[in-house]
């Protein structure tokens, strides 16, 4: 029997200055255990999309993926280096107009949170500042007035630029700085120096991580949490801190997140190293647990190349949430492609990594091309169970278990969690992490200790099969009705004059739903079961729960399908598919239905593109430099000298069509009429490009360039692209597969109305 303790109290809650006497917007509001809306707690999902890399003309696109993702707040970062890369040339029109951007997501429906830098980093040149502000010899990122005067004046342009959008009543937060660790005093004078320009928030934000000194209750600390990382040396083996993102923790720091460029500043410096993570004890007694950047995806540097499954992404985001997280945030939740070449991040400018120069898809659940990747469904059954249950979630305390994992390499304790308040909350259970491969738990029993009593569950020990990420309701009470536990994770609450409570299989786990003390085996799939005349509890499938997607516009509703949903304002849905007719169920009124949809816009297409080979490949030296060991990109001219090189005949196409490229070797550039527009390090997966945004026309000249990968490369790899490249002996270059893909545009063709049609 794994037994826990929920009996404790939760620490009394205290009320900081900021959104309510500072800055304060009406609806909005800020206690030590949550934040508020409309005097109710709220649980924020923000996901990070950079406005400046993505094409205007989409901005409006992926930011319903993002909401149907259930993201509620989009943040971005303000790179000074993209708007100002001449002094006193700033730029905000197209792609750059930051205050579109920000109109463009409110009326979607999100919060917006702007991480105005100065400094940014993000995978950038100079962190983002521009070149002219890197060469000024100023003390940067401190109080010498000098460098304070050069911040004022973007500070001051960037308002201008924004204008009524830079206020409380538009903004959501602000965040200053990033990964500034000992100069808390900074970050005062940069709060002030933007409210003297005319932004300000209810929440400004700080990034807390690696020890990080925060001028508190200045600033609201924000964590992080990566599975996997570029920043490591490409031999080092899967690092302890990113083990630790896999577990139930009261530990929020991480001292991983940027420690190669941490490193680097404080040699540089003579600053010495920032201080050890801390524990939640140590935390601000003002604010609740937040986080900004839960890895969405991860960026490939050169010579480390990681590439996060969906589940391993769905495993961090939850192990922070069984943990008390108060605030879900991703970055990258949507990738994207730098605005313009010699942008990134390099060895030559100083840093230990060299970066795509172009693209940045941060394998995001929302790729560069705009499609999206099969995280964007594993996240989306999370962020469901926040908006529907995140007002109850949001203040509830964390309880771990007596027996808990002795380090991150123990792969036999079981890993869980209690989110309660009074009896009442979540069991959470994570048993999943790459790389070293998780045994079935067997004979897994729970005794929670509660106010009301104890609980014990299941009704018989179960097998807890790898892979399994679980939230179990316990004394949940809806419309009335108080569901006792059930071995099956909360998903959504749909209204109606029985509500109807929408739970999700936990593949291989017996689902059991106890009312009143008695235990209900429901077969998932099956028939919802009525409970007091008063609710319905439905149990989807795995795979169903795997293809929900649950509309948070006017009434919410669930829908089933394996296509891309996304919704207006409004509600209304529309459907982007390849098939000949998409497939989308509705469960409502108790029972499923087809929804009615009509063709709106777009052919679908799937076929070969034609490739003609223009050049075989040479071996290149793959000595192309090297910073502390870790090996340096190739630029151009050794593409030029060595890549294969293959023409592409692609046919008409609309604005959806994007290519789908099946390749092995180092580095991939995709060429349009002699420019490079996207490009990509090999780590096996497939490369993605929106031929619209990659400025591909009828009469264009596109190219793909492979460069050969060496074997001796040393470059790190995900296992099995590693293992493709060692049965290649001495290179490996291959272009497998290239085929151009459209969907066509469906829309709902009327408001819901009762079924008529029931489907099983």
């Amino acid at each position: 029997m794994l037994h826990l303790d929920a009996t404790h109290a939760a620490r009394e809650a205290r009320t900081p200055r900021m959104a309510n006497d500072e800055d304060a917007r009406p609806g909005i509001s800020l206690t030590s255990s949550s934040l508020m809306r409309d005097g109710r707690p709220w649980l924020p999902v923000s996901g990070e999309l950079h406005y400046t890399r993505v094409p205007r003309e989409r901005w409006t696109e992926r930011l319903r993926l993002m909401r149907a993702g259930g993201i509620t707040v989009v943040s971005t970062y303000v790179p000074w280096l993209h708007h100002e890369p001449v002094r006193g040339q700033a730029r905000f029109d197209g792609r750059y107009d930051v205050g579109a951007f920000v109109d463009a997501a409110r009326a979607e429906g999100l919060e917006v949170v702007l991480r105005i830098g100065p400094w940014v980093h993000g995978e950038m040149r100079n962190g983002g500042f521009p070149d002219w502000v890197q060469h000024a010899r100023v003390a940067h990122r401190t109080d010498d007035p000098a460098y304070l005067a050069l911040v004022a004046e973007w500070f001051g342009r960037l308002a201008r630029a924004l204008g009524d959008r830079g206020r409380p009543d538009v903004l959501l937060g602000i965040q200053l700085e990033n990964e500034l660790y000992d100069q808390s005093g900074h970050l005062v004078t940069l709060k002030r120096l933007a409210r003297e320009a005319g932004l300000s928030a209810p929440l400004w934000t700080a990034t807390a991580w690696g020890g990080a000194r925060l001028p508190d209750p200045e600033m609201l600390p924000l964590w992080g949490g990566y599975g996997d990382g570029f920043w490591v040396d490409p031999g080092q083996p899967w690092d302890p801190t990113f083990r630790a993102h896999f577990f139930f923790s009261d530990t929020w720091d991480d001292p991983g997140i940027g420690a190669d460029v941490r490193e680097a500043d404080a040699a540089a410096t003579g600053s010495g190293r920032a201080p050890a993570a801390t524990r939640s004890s140590e935390l601000s007694a003002w604010f609740p647990a937040a986080t900004c950047e839960l890895g969405g995806g991860m960026a490939t540097a050169y010579h480390r190349r990681p590439r996060p499954e969906a589940l391993d992404i769905a495993a961090v985001a939850h192990a922070k949430l069984g943990s008390g997280s108060a605030w879900q945030g991703y970055y990258m939740y949507a990738g994207g492609t730098n605005p313009g070449p010699d942008l990134e991040e390099t060895q030559a400018t100083g840093y230990p990594n060299d970066m795509t120069p172009r693209g940045y898809d941060f394998h995001a659940p929302i790729g560069e091309a705009g499609r999206t990747a099969p995280s964007h469904a594993a996240l989306r059954q999370q962020h469901a169970f926040i908006a529907a249950f995140g007002d109850r979630l949001a203040p509830m305390r964390s309880y771990l278990p007596e027996l808990r994992p002795a380090g991150v390499e123990d792969s036999t304790t079981l890993r869980w969690a209690v989110r309660a308040e009074d009896g009442a909350g979540f069991v959470f259970i994570g048993w999943h992490q790459p790389h070293v491969a998780l045994p079935v738990y067997r004979g897994a029993r729970f005794r929670i200790e509660t106010p009301r009593g104890p609980v014990e569950l299941p009704s018989a020990p179960v097998d807890i099969p790898p892979g399994t990420l679980a939230r179990w309701p316990l004394g949940l009470e809806i419309g009335g009705v108080t569901i006792d536990w059930a071995t099956a994770s909360a998903l959504t609450v749909l209204p109606g004059s029985v509500p109807t409570l929408v739970l999700a299989e936990d593949a291989g786990i017996p689902v059991e739903i106890v009312h009143d003390g008695v235990v209900h085996h429901v077969e998932p799939g099956a028939d919802p079961l009525r409970l007091a005349g008063a609710l319905d509890v439905l149990v989807l499938t795995a795979a169903d729960a795997a293809d929900a997607w649950v509309v948070e516009a006017g009434e919410r509703r669930l829908l089933v399908s394996p296509d891309e949903v996304t919704w207006d304002a409004a509600g209304s849905v529309s459907v982007r598919s390849g098939a000949a007719h998409p497939e989308v169920r509705e469960y409502a009124g108790g029972a499923w239905r087809a929804l009615d949809l009509v063709l709106s816009d777009g052919a679908r297409l799937e076929a070969s593109c034609a490739v003609g080979t223009v050049r075989e490949p040479s071996v290149p030296s793959g000595d192309y430099g090297n910073r502390d060991g870790r090996q340096a990109a190739p630029r151009d001219e050794v593409l030029d000298a060595h890549a294969a090189v293959f023409a592409l005949e692609v046919p008409p196409h609309t604005d959806d069509a994007v290519l789908r490229v099946r390749w092995a070797g180092d580095v991939l550039q995709l060429r349009v009429d002699g420019e490079t527009a996207t490009d990509r390090f090999w780590d096996g997966s497939e490369f993605i490009v929106s031929l619209r945004d990659a400025g591909v026309g009828p009469a264009s000249h596109v190219e793909l360039r492979i460069l050969p990968l060496r074997a001796d490369s040393g470059v790190h790899l995900p296992a099995d692209a590693a293992a493709r490249l060692a049965a290649a002996r001495a290179t490996l270059c291959a272009l497998d597969d290239v085929t151009i893909e459209q969907r066509a545009l469906w829309r709902e063709t009327a408001p819901r109305r009762e079924p008529k049609e029931t489907l099983r």
